[in-house]
């Protein structure tokens, strides 16, 4: 299982991949235009209905290179945070230049533009323009709708599970898990049928159903799956078919239905628990979610897409299948995180091994006082420390809570034990930032209660 020597290394060891933290270098460009004069390079992103993000990089006089390859990645961080059709430019004409050559049609990012035009229905488009007709940041403030009243059921989308519970004027009264295969389901009845006979379920525990709520992986709009794994086996004909699974349950049913992206239910999770503060919520599971709620309770209608937001800027960097590039969230904070720290660590597994069940006996190993196991939750929690600094930069969060099946058990304390460390040794301005998990039955259930609270 382990190749010779593995267990030579300490378990307080992080693994070595030649991880560069974005945080890291913008502190180092701010502290080089500081010394050595310069510019910026100024961006926004605008999304529907006028709502924008707004990001400047700095721009060190003789590092306009390092500065380039730094603005590169904060565009598509802050693409994946907040979304968007439209990209102001505006500042150094070569990194203006550069930026909006990469967004082109059948520039480098080609998935980034056709994963923003399924969500918003609008081609991606630049604008290089003066740093003054840059739009400021400006976001949804609408409250967020939470009830408790009557029967209520909440669900949550997994890759290779979903969870259910029942839930009566605020009380759990059922909560399971059920198996299944989406990404290899060519036909919809499928994941229908499925989700289905888990609300059936679900229901046997309620005197009656008054509203149903959901938690899904994707990008979600109008209670319709825009972009999700979950439908990747699903041919382009049928997909229409597919991102109606929940107004036909709201049919089938007859009740109101109401689906948020998971992440933002993580966030939910966390806001209903009693925290007043505003929150960054991360589900770490087959991939990367996130959901931002604010300081006043209200959802932003931001993205939220960390799984393709990049969080280390070493080329080398794996690389995510689907989207192609390197360094992003997915890769970090993931099952897919596991496998591929516990390779880079010498560990061996069964090719015929699937990633769910890598976790699994990762984290039996984990039980078992492996030194080796210990070492891949470790290096997550150094890589989520620093990544608290970077992702401060697009959210204005006091809290971040974390949850999903990495999580689970011992390795999700070494997880945020570590990333607390790295916080207040290398990012000290930042140590006041709270980094939480819920209990272990709700890391495991909750965000499908949490669902159930969506009016």
């Amino acid at each position: 299982m382990k190749k010779a020597g593995c267990n030579e290394k300490s378990a307080d060891e992080v693994i070595d991949t030649g991880f560069i933290p974005p945080a890291a270098e913008l502190r180092r460009l701010r502290s080089l235009r500081k010394e050595c004069g310069g510019g910026e390079f100024v961006f926004a992103w605008e999304r529907a209905n006028g709502k924008c993000f707004r990001f400047s990089v700095p721009v060190p006089k003789g590092h306009v290179d390092a500065a380039e390859e730094f603005a590169r990645r904060a565009v598509k961080t802050a693409l994946w945070v907040a979304g968007g059709y439209k990209l102001y430019l505006a500042g150094d004409r070569q990194i203006c230049g550069a930026v909006a050559k990469e967004y082109a049609p059948g520039g480098a990012r080609s998935f980034d533009r056709d994963m923003m035009l399924s969500s918003y229905g609008r081609e991606v488009r630049t604008e290089i323009c003066g740093a003054d007709e840059v739009p400021c940041t400006s976001d949804n403030s609408g409250g967020t709708g939470i009830s408790w009243d009557g029967g209520r059921i909440g669900f949550d989308l997994g890759a290779s599970d979903f969870k259910i519970s029942a839930v009566l004027n605020g009380e759990v009264k059922f909560s399971d898990e059920f198996p299944w295969d989406p990404r290899n389901a060519a036909d919809p009845e499928y994941h229908f049928e499925k989700l289905n006979e888990g609300l059936k379920k679900a229901a046997a525990y309620l005197p009656h159903v008054d509203a149903i709520g959901g938690s899904t992986a994707g990008i979600v709009v109008d209670n319709q799956i825009r972009v999700a794994s979950l439908f990747r086996a699903v041919a382009p004909e049928k997909y229409s078919e597919a991102q109606s699974l929940f107004k036909r349950v709201s049919k089938e049913w007859g009740v109101p239905v109401h689906v948020e992206n998971d992440g933002d239910v993580t966030a939910l999770a966390a806001y209903l628990s009693g925290n007043s503060k505003s929150v960054l919520g991360i589900a770490m599971g087959s991939s990367e979610a996130a959901g931002y709620i604010d300081g006043t309770g209200s959802v932003t209608g931001r993205l939220n897409e960390l799984a393709f937001a990049p969080v280390d800027m070493c080329r080398s960097a794996p690389v995510d299948e689907w989207s192609g590039d390197y360094g992003v969230g997915a890769m970090y904070f993931s099952q897919q995180a596991v496998n591929f720290l516990a390779s880079a660590d010498g560990m061996e597994f069964p090719e015929e091994m699937r990633l769910p069940e890598r976790l699994v006996k990762v984290q039996e190993m984990m039980t078992e006082g492996s030194a080796a196991a210990e070492r891949i939750y470790r290096t997550i929690g150094d890589r989520l420390g620093h990544s608290v600094a970077w992702y401060r930069e697009f959210y204005d969060f006091e809290s971040l809570l974390i949850l999903g099946r990495v999580t689970t058990g011992r390795g999700g304390e070494i997880i945020v034990d570590t990333a607390k460390k790295v916080v207040d040794s290398v990012y000290p301005e930042l140590s006041g930032t709270e980094i939480t998990m819920p209990d272990e039955k709700a890391k495991r259930l909750g965000q499908s209660v949490a669902a159930a609270a969506l009016a």
